[in-house]
């Protein structure tokens, strides 16, 4: 593993000092640790859908903050493991308002629902780009910090819930979840209630796992994420982790807004 970290260590300063340092100043190229020139000498049609698509529609549009769309690119990207796209899209995301703190969090969170690996590689990325912007240490999360208030009563529900239905099958699942997870992971108070949902789902989302969805999008919107923010996440996410999962989820999000809709 450190000969990995070691490996793409190296080759992101490589890419760096080639230049990537200017495209990233170009906020919102979406072309990742690229110029968009390199993009087009390989998908003229690419590069145009960047630009025109992307940069110029999809992150102006009003149905979520560009804080919010940072949040849930670079969640998509540590997600699938797309680390090259990952220098401009915390950029962005700093220069979007998203806090340092905020990542550092987001990183740790979906150390649990992407996967370590995946998180573990997004420390490398952000590592740089937290050194060039001068983010130390002091302004990030301690390992400990003292922990939200928990909800007794919801946490009692959840926990029933999947002691029924996962505790047959491994025990060691539920306790995890609920000492790690529930009573830990989701108090930490670095990244908001809501934002700590949006990332949640968004990580759901991206790899394909509906099945998950209704508890999550359900707990997001019981910490205020809103139907129209929910509609215009899947519409943005569909562009980062691609039309099939976008619109495997849509069923599910349907149902969970036609459950929650006033009778």
């Amino acid at each position: 593993m450190k000969g990995i970290i070691m490996t793409t260590t190296k080759a992101l300063a490589l890419t760096l000092s080639l230049g990537a340092t200017d495209v990233l100043a170009q906020t919102g190229s979406q072309t990742g640790a690229l110029f968009p020139d390199d993009v087009r000498a390989v998908s003229p049609a690419l590069a145009h859908y960047a630009t025109d698509k992307l940069a110029n529609d999809l992150w102006k549009r009003p149905g979520l903050s560009p804080r919010d769309r940072s949040l849930i690119t670079v969640t998509a990207v540590v997600a699938r493991g797309q680390t090259m796209l990952l220098p401009e899209q915390l950029q962005l995301a700093l220069g979007n308002g998203v806090k340092p703190a905020e990542i550092s969090e987001a990183i740790t969170h979906l150390a649990f629902y992407a996967g370590w690996g995946n998180a573990i590689s997004a420390t490398v990325v952000a590592k740089q780009v937290f050194a060039e912007r001068g983010i130390g240490v002091d302004q990030l999360p301690k390992a400990s910090p003292d922990l939200l208030p928990l909800d007794e009563k919801t946490e009692a529900a959840r926990a029933k819930a999947v002691e029924e239905i996962t505790g047959p099958a491994s025990p060691g699942l539920v306790r995890d979840t609920t000492d790690v997870l529930f009573r830990d992971l989701w108090l930490r108070p670095d990244l908001a209630p809501r934002d700590r949902s949006l990332v949640t789902v968004t990580a759901l989302i991206a790899n394909g796992q509906v099945q998950q969805i209704p508890f999550h999008l359900g707990k997001a919107m019981d910490n205020g994420l809103t139907r129209d923010q929910a509609s215009e996440m899947v519409s943005h996410l569909a562009f980062y982790v691609g039309w099939p999962n976008a619109f495997s989820a849509t069923p599910v999000f349907r149902t969970v807004f036609e459950q929650r809709a006033p009778k």
